[in-house]
């Protein structure tokens, strides 16, 4: 695949998976993940998460910007390396604003706890297995008769 290709793939797999495990580093200096739901990706792969200024992740990130998403679905996954901001900037967070957001602030966009987290990704690692699980299986009885090693997919790693 080109890098042009690869990255469409990144973004593809994001988008149809919609809710990321965001890994931060804590004060001991341990990953800590959490699920989060990408409001925007970018075609560079930069992501948009809703979160509140309490919160561990927002705690984490000022403390140390180095993070990881990743985003997995039936037979596709990804994981993102990036830097992450923290983001208070009204207009951008009524941009982003949906009703999905609003179970978690229901009083709007003007709440004042309401941030984003910006991923600037810097690189992805993807991985794919076309024909679903039943190829999966298939080709995991194929390499335990033959005694070979399994390949059901592809995989790739871009820069962003």
């Amino acid at each position: 695949m080109t890098d042009a290709q690869s990255i469409s793939k990144v973004t593809e797999i994001i988008n149809d998976s919609r809710i990321g495990m965001v890994t931060t580093i804590n004060e001991e200096g341990a990953l800590v993940s959490r699920p989060l739901a990408v409001q925007e990706v970018k075609d560079d792969g930069d992501m948009w998460f809703f979160t509140g200024l309490g919160t561990s992740q927002v705690a984490h990130v000022r403390a140390d910007s180095r993070v990881n998403v990743s985003f997995g679905k039936n037979t596709e996954w990804v994981s993102v390396a990036g830097t992450a901001q923290v983001v208070t900037d009204r207009t951008k967070i009524r941009e982003l604003w949906n009703q999905a957001v609003e179970a978690w602030f229901p009083d709007g966009p003007d709440t004042p706890e309401v941030c984003l987290l910006h991923i600037d990704s810097d690189s992805a690692e993807y991985w794919t297995s076309p024909g679903g699980t039943a190829a999966t299986v298939l080709q995991w009885v194929k390499s335990k008769v033959t005694h070979d090693r399994m390949s059901v997919g592809e995989s790739g790693t871009v820069e962003l």
